[in-house]
């Protein structure tokens, strides 16, 4: 699933800003940049997003900026000192009576210096690190919640439209074989006429019981509706994303043996729609954890 996350945090030596992002993915793939990555920081982080996360692309950026040390400026004041000389003979040469003030010096190059912060530690710094790391995250879920609501209505419509079709087969099926005992007398009564021959009633019979076993499909109507009962109920669950994909497979094997079985073209109709219903439920439950 898709998400964006951001979180801030801070102690007196660092302040660190984390941000999150996924994309879909049928597994989990963490990766994470840092900019203090010699420090063992990545895998750190690494380690908290797979104990929230379970599927997704997860990319995390997390940016480490070091505190100056207390005094945060120092003067150079040789360089100062440098500076006034040249300045002032430069003024005696060309006679310039005004004199050059504190201000200006301060301000060029060399004189005024930021102290260099202390370096990264990973055991003293980690706590804005995680923190910050855990607020992103948190609300990257929060994001993932709201759309994996909307993904939820969404696949309930679907299961709704295959319940709808599967209840239109069920209608049908008894009358294949009545449909297949009409065609088979009229080929029958075509193949023979002329002939003076009789049709035995029992061997029209036996031929339409024959079929009417090979194309009963109460079985997989009835494995379907269990499906898709069992379906409405991992829907509500946290993390249901491959029990969802397990699902949709038996529904699909079910749906394809009716259409093969059937061998009816109004169910045909019917099983077309709920193909691509199931088509249209397995490329979302590919994006949900």
């Amino acid at each position: 699933m898709t998400g964006h996350g951001e979180g801030i945090a801070e102690n007196e030596r660092v302040s660190v800003r984390c941000e999150v992002r996924t994309v879909n993915h049928r597994f989990l793939k963490v990766s994470v940049r840092t900019n203090e990555s010699n420090h063992g920081l990545d895998s750190r982080v690494e380690e908290i997003a797979r104990e929230r996360l379970s599927r997704g692309a997860v990319h995390l950026d997390v940016r480490v900026d070091r505190k100056s040390a207390h005094g945060a400026y120092s003067l150079d004041l040789e360089a100062l000192r440098r500076y006034r000389e040249q300045l002032e003979k430069f003024c005696d040469r060309i006679h310039l009576t005004t004199s050059v003030g504190i201000e200006a010096l301060l301000q060029l190059p060399g004189v005024a210096a930021e102290n260099v912060a202390e370096k990264f530690d990973i055991d003293r710094d980690w706590a804005p690190v995680e923190k910050a790391t855990r607020e992103a995250l948190d609300r990257l879920q929060a994001m993932r919640e709201r759309e994996g609501a909307a993904m939820a209505a969404d696949l309930l419509a679907n299961a709704a439209v295959i319940r709808r079709e599967a209840q239109g087969v069920k209608q049908l099926a008894p009358r294949v074989s009545e449909k297949y005992r009409d065609r088979l007398l009229e080929r029958v009564r075509q193949f023979l006429s002329g002939e003076g021959v009789e049709i035995e009633p029992a061997h029209i019979v036996r031929e339409t019981a024959l079929f009417a076993e090979r194309a009963d499909v109460s079985e997989e109507l009835v494995r379907l509706d269990s499906h898709l009962d069992q379906f409405a109920d991992v829907v509500g669950e946290p993390a249901a994303g491959r029990k969802l994909d397990f699902v949709i497979q038996e529904m699909f094997r079910e749906t394809n043996t009716i259409g093969s079985k059937a061998n009816d073209a109004d169910i045909a109709r019917h099983v077309i729609e709920m193909k691509t219903a199931i088509e249209r439920m397995r490329e979302m439950v590919q994006n949900v954890e």
